[in-house]
């Protein structure tokens, strides 16, 4: 837009186009939230699926794993039955602790990441900035505009020759 075209606009088009700019940077700024806290839910999500995949191996391998690793590792060393039972557990405690950290990190992940946080910041830096903003030296407040048309309407109308 050029210089002439802002000077041929009315006060009522800016204001409008000023309004609909600002609606516009509203509805951005939440659609920016939105995509934010969408990433940080998708984070959470992948982390308790962690959990909920570490406490599964947990609980439904213990049984049958441990049985067939106590009786390999029996096979293999020759060592009580008993102490071979107990490393079998010891492995499934150990996938399980694995599994574990691998969702307390992606959990960690997803509480640090500032999500909305960022947007309502940029927010409150537009509006900080708005409130900021001084009118035009050239724009005419409303009691200055009342106070020419009463000096129009007292001026005489003045004769204009065609030549």
């Amino acid at each position: 837009m050029s210089a002439a075209d802002g000077a041929d606009r009315s006060l009522g088009q800016l204001v409008a186009s000023a309004t609909t700019e600002m609606s516009a940077l509203v509805h951005d700024e939440i659609a920016l939230a939105k995509a934010q806290l969408r990433q940080d839910v998708k984070r959470a999500g992948i982390g308790s699926g962690a959990f909920i995949a570490a406490a599964a191996v947990l609980i439904f391998s213990l049984p049958m794993l441990s049985f067939a690793l106590a009786y390999g590792i029996h096979a293999w060393s020759g060592w009580h039955l008993s102490v071979c039972f107990l490393l079998s557990f010891a492995a499934n405690v150990l996938v399980a602790g694995l599994l574990g950290l691998i969702g307390v990190v992606f959990a960690k992940k997803a509480k640090k990441g500032k999500g909305a946080q960022k947007t309502v910041a940029s927010a409150k830096e537009t509006a900080a900035v708005l409130q900021n903003v001084k009118p035009h030296p050239r724009a005419v407040t409303a009691s200055a505009r009342a106070e020419l048309a009463e000096r129009v309407a007292e001026t005489a109308p003045v004769a204009r020759s065609s030549s």
